[in-house]
């Protein structure tokens, strides 16, 4: 595989990396405040893991230079307690009166998001680069 199409697998990876990252964060938020989920138990907050990925590894033809992809390892659910939240008229409320919330911190999904976000528009803008170069090389060996 060419360093070229190899930078920009490393770089595809790594969009769907941050892709995951930002729909997991996006259904945290989306869950903040949901009493249950379809197994009838609180929702958990979803944490991506990210490593690796040898599969997109590549070095230059010169030795110096290298890349490795990334890959989504795992999509774990926090393993915490749920939030107590005193609510006495809820229909999910225990014999006590509390309900059992998500232990979902939207602004700290909001951050992620948005460092996700970031990531994501770093990779595009280092695809976008290479495609630059490539176009740049073909021109100067036209010229």
């Amino acid at each position: 595989m060419s360093t070229l199409s190899a930078a920009v697998s490393a770089a595809a990876s790594a969009l769907n990396a941050e892709r995951t990252r930002i729909e997991a964060a996006v259904s945290n938020i989306a869950n903040a405040e949901s009493t249950r989920g379809p197994d009838g138990t609180t929702y958990r907050r979803r944490d991506v893991v990210l490593g690796a990925d040898s599969g997109t590894s590549f070095e230059s033809a010169l030795g110096r230079a290298t890349a490795t992809g990334v890959k989504v390892v795992a999509v774990l659910e926090d393993q915490e307690a749920p939030r107590m939240r005193f609510e006495p008229q809820h229909p999910d409320a225990d014999e006590e009166g509390y309900v059992a919330m998500p232990n979902v911190d939207p602004a700290q999904e909001t951050v992620d998001m948005l460092s996700a976000a970031r990531a994501y528009q770093a990779n595009l803008t280092a695809i976008g680069l290479l495609r630059d170069l490539l176009q740049r090389s073909l021109e100067l060996g036209r010229g």
